[in-house]
Parts: C-alpha cells; sequence; structure tokens
C-alpha cells in the first residue's frame, strides 16, 4: 500500500488551484486561467496540450516561478515555491540565445549565474555541449549555427544545472520536421536512464502526434480562460511506433476532444438564438478566412480541420479560431471534425471583390455587435460612436475576453465590408 508520505516524495512539483489575470492598460483585469490543478511526479513526462488561449505556456511559467499566480500555489517537493523554483531547466520555443556569446559561452553564463564556481563552469558546459551533440562547436557563434543546432545549446544549456525536472516550452516548433523528430527521440534518450537527471519532463506543445509520442500524460486545456478540460494517460509502450494503429486511435481520440470542446456541434435555432447576444470574435484577420474559404473550395467544399493544419502549416489552433470566425459569419459548418463550406461560403468564394465585400457586410449584419453599432449609426450618422464606449460594451457583455483584441477584430472585419469606419486618430466610429 502507497503511504501518504511516498505519494509526497512521488510528486516533484505542482499547481494548486492556481488562477491568473493580466491588468489590461485601462486597469480591468482578463483573466487568462481558472483554477489550475497540475502536478509532475517523477520519472514522466507531462505534456500540455491546447489550442492558442489556453495558457500552455503561463502554466509552465508559473511552475518554474517566473509568473507569480493571482491566486492558488505553487510547490515543490511539498514546499510552497517563492520566487524561482528550484531543480527546474527550461528550454524556451524562440532559442533565448546570446548572440554575442560563443556555445561555450553560452552555457556558462547560465552556470555562472546557478552559482557554480568558476573552477568548474569549463568543465561543466564543456559536458552538458558533448551531451546535446554539439561537440566540435564551442567557439561557434549562434548566428553560424543551424537551427536544429540552436535548439540544442539550448537544451545544453537548461540541463547543464543538472535539473530534476526540464520545462520545454514548444522547443521544436522552430526547426523542420526531420530535425524535430530526431530532437524529440534524443530528449527521450537522454531522459530515459532512472538513475539520473532530468527524472522528468513537462511539455508544452500545439503538436497532437507529438505529445502521443512523448508524454505518459497529456492535460489537455480548454481556452478563455485556461482550465484543465480533462486528463488523458498515455498507454502506448516504449519505443513508440508512430505507425500503429494505437498511435492513430489515441491521436484521433485527442482530435475529438478538442474538436468537440472549440467547435462543438450547435444546432442551428441556438446559434440563432446565440446571434441575439454579443459574441466573442475569434481573433482573426480578414485574409485569413478568406483563405479558408478559398482553401475549401479547392478541396470540394469539405476538409478534416487537423487535414487543413497540416496542409497549410499552421499550429492547428490558430486554424480552429480562424474556422469559428468562418463559422461566426455564417460561411462554414463544423459537423465532427470537418470544416464544410455553406451555401453562403460557395457563393462568397466565388464571387468577384465588389461582390465579396457586399456578402461579408450583409454576413457581418447578422451579428449582434455589427448590428447594434450600425444602427446606431445610420440612425444618428451626425454621432460618431467613441471606441471606449464600444470596448465598455463588449467588457460588460463579455468580461473574460480581451476586449482590445476583440475591438480591433471588430475593426478590420469592418472596413472589409465597408460597413463603417474607424479613424485612429479621433477613436471615433463613422458611417463607411
Amino acid at each position: 500500500m502507497t503511504t501518504a508520505l511516498e505519494v509526497a516524495v512521488e510528486t516533484l512539483c505542482e499547481a494548486r488551484h492556481v488562477c491568473h489575470e493580466y491588468v489590461m492598460p485601462s486597469g480591468s483585469t482578463l483573466r487568462v486561467l481558472e483554477d489550475i490543478n497540475v502536478a509532475i511526479k517523477a520519472s514522466e513526462v507531462v505534456a500540455l496540450l491546447g489550442p492558442s488561449g489556453s495558457g500552455k505556456s503561463t502554466i509552465l511559467r508559473i511552475l518554474a516561478g517566473l509568473i507569480k499566480p493571482t491566486e492558488g500555489e505553487v510547490l515543490y517537493r511539498g514546499k510552497r515555491v517563492e520566487g524561482l523554483t528550484p531543480g527546474v531547466g527550461i528550454v524556451f520555443q524562440s532559442f533565448a540565445l546570446y548572440p554575442w556569446m560563443t556555445v561555450t559561452e553560452n552555457v556558462e553564463v547560465v552556470l555562472r549565474a546557478a552559482g557554480l564556481p568558476e573552477s568548474d563552469l569549463h568543465s561543466r558546459a564543456e559536458r552538458s555541449i558533448r551531451t546535446v551533440g554539439l561537440a566540435g562547436f564551442e567557439e561557434a557563434y549562434p548566428r553560424e549555427l543551424s537551427g536544429g543546432m540552436k535548439q540544442r545549446l539550448g537544451i545544453a544549456r537548461a540541463l547543464s544545472v543538472n535539473p530534476e525536472i526540464l520545462f520545454m516550452d514548444e522547443p521544436f516548433s522552430h526547426v523542420d520536421a526531420l530535425t524535430a523528430e530526431s530532437l524529440r527521440a534524443e530528449v527521450l534518450d537522454l531522459w530515459a536512464p532512472q538513475d539520473s537527471n532530468p527524472s522528468s519532463i513537462l511539455m508544452v506543445s500545439h503538436d497532437i502526434k507529438e505529445v502521443v509520442y512523448m508524454a505518459d500524460r497529456i492535460i489537455v486545456l480548454s481556452s478563455h480562460p485556461g482550465r484543465v478540460r480533462t486528463i488523458v494517460q498515455n498507454p502506448l509502450p516504449r519505443p513508440r511506433d508512430q505507425r500503429s494503429p494505437q498511435f492513430d486511435k489515441l491521436v484521433d481520440y485527442l482530435h475529438e476532444i478538442i474538436t468537440g470542446a472549440e467547435l462543438p456541434d450547435v444546432p442551428l435555432e441556438i446559434r440563432r438564438r446565440e446571434s441575439a447576444t454579443i459574441q466573442a470574435l475569434p481573433p482573426s484577420t480578414t485574409s485569413e478566412i478568406v483563405g479558408l474559404l478559398e482553401y475549401l473550395e479547392a478541396h470540394g467544399g469539405q476538409d478534416e480541420i487537423f487535414e487543413i493544419s497540416a496542409n497549410v502549416h499552421q499550429e492547428f489552433g490558430r486554424v480552429i479560431t480562424v474556422t469559428k470566425a468562418a463559422e461566426i459569419m455564417g460561411f462554414v459548418d463544423t459537423p465532427k471534425q470537418d470544416v464544410v463550406l455553406m451555401p453562403t461560403g460557395w457563393q462568397f468564394v466565388r464571387a468577384g471583390a465588389e461582390e465579396r465585400k457586399q456578402i461579408w457586410r450583409t454576413q457581418l449584419l447578422n451579428i449582434k455587435l455589427f448590428r447594434d453599432l450600425y444602427a446606431r449609426l445610420q440612425q444618428h450618422p451626425e454621432e460618431p460612436i467613441p471606441a471606449d464606449e464600444v470596448k465598455e460594451m463588449i467588457i460588460i457583455a463579455l468580461p473574460h475576453e480581451n476586449y482590445e483584441t476583440m475591438f480591433d477584430t471588430m475593426v478590420r472585419w469592418a472596413r472589409f465590408g465597408n460597413l463603417f469606419a474607424y479613424d485612429e486618430d479621433t477613436e471615433k466610429i463613422t458611417l463607411e
């Protein structure tokens, strides 16, 4: 029987009831995380998976002690963390290298900051560089390295402090597919020995196949604000065969969880009722929406959303955002995991430039925020609407949304359809 003490020792790092808010320039707050409970145990790989806006990277930074949560606490081996979390090394998405330092110097600067004696810096850095396969490049500068080599250097820096937990924030998203595949295998090889650090890995990813390949537990997040939607155990034995039916089955299961949460099948009568309230506008540009519609036209009017993501080389969370925007506009429907062109979508993609603007304008007027603003401007064309007034409307109707981002999205969509204009100098909305 497992004792309470053994459980406490087994859990290395955890977040308990963590909530987080950012203060906006106006002084209002934007809640990005809601009641997050995440634990990382010894000898496991944990992945945070979710769409854009789910707070994956914010959770990682809170667990690392880089951000202090608005509510809740972080514990390391059962003790509350104040400041940086001990025993953690971090690999960042953007490499975060010092361009004026050599490979060796980039590793030594981290060891120096960690308080290692000067006499030990060089040998420790050399060992770490050799571990990640960069021997022979000690005197090279970052500009002389490929993307994969830069990320190896980032991993070397994180490993040089001998961390008990390795945190990785989308570490393979800035390298090509073959390099990413090689780096994933190398990271797992470094983690695999039971008698050495890192004991565990926490990774942030938007790539479902990546987390199925690497993780033992997959924490699926929902967005706005970020919440833990579900935790999926990965039973696949290592080394994992990405061509096996079991691998594909788990990938499909995670696809269903995410699309079911982000693009639910909503009956038409419910959508009509929702159109009578102010809806959140997904932060998508008009060109992204048009691009999606044209992609669907080229693929017979229908495709599976994760196939779209792979074919256009876009992170699936971004594709979901654009798809939600096109759905709000009435151009597409999203049954299950498919994206299907609606009749209005077909009409739009087959129209010329001016007719497209007219169709877009008509669809905007089906959305309450645009409809209300346009009706008011028509009734009182001599009275422009101040931007702050519109932002206040958004805050009252949608307190958890980023009102600045939604206002900018609203302006872009309105301009494309020549519905109304916005003057940045006066910060007022007028009829086009």
